[in-house]
């Protein structure tokens, strides 16, 4: 029979799991098991520079914290080695660079995932994993913002020019 200290330890592991995934808005559940050390630190560091936080979990400790939740559907791909990585502000951080690194790497597979506590399809992941990141995408916006201002911009000046040249006519 395991001693108090560590039931604690794993009651304090599945608890801070629990809060982790509630205060997640999107998350991506993976099978990291036959890639090399140098290609998981280079992942590491990809993630953790884009704020997703990325741990090999138990399953069962995973499956303790989803138990009650809207997230108890991720249990069914809690088979194998399994990591997660969650991300509490970007929707598609954690699904494009685990994509990405999975297209790579024949052994690393994305299981499941999801987005804002409801699990999604493998579909729906990589659908994510094609959006650009936020910065493009606000930068998208603001150049078809942009466009009809500079539309008629040109418009205006192009008027301006041609009652110049009207205006030199009659003058000689």
């Amino acid at each position: 029979m395991p001693s108090v200290k560590v039931l604690e330890a794993k009651k304090a592991e599945v608890a801070a799991i629990s809060e982790r995934l509630q205060n997640a808005c999107a998350g991506v559940i993976v099978d990291y098991k036959g890639i090399n050390v140098a290609d998981d630190t280079v992942l590491r560091k990809e993630l953790r520079e884009a704020g997703v936080e990325y741990t090999v979990t138990k399953n069962t400790m995973i499956e303790l914290a989803i138990k009650g939740t809207e997230l108890e559907g991720l249990s069914e791909c809690l088979e194998g080695t399994t990591a997660l990585a969650t991300s509490a502000d970007d929707y598609v951080a954690a699904a494009r660079i685990l994509c990405k690194f999975a297209s790579t790497h024949d052994n690393f597979n994305v299981k499941s995932g999801f987005l804002d506590n409801e699990v999604i399809s493998l579909e729906k992941i990589d659908s994510l994993a094609k959006l650009p990141s936020r910065d493009v995408l606000l930068a998208t916006v603001c150049s078809v913002f942009n466009a009809p201002i500079a539309a008629f911009a040109r418009a205006v000046q192009a008027i301006v020019d041609k009652d110049g040249e009207t205006a030199e006519a009659a003058a000689e």
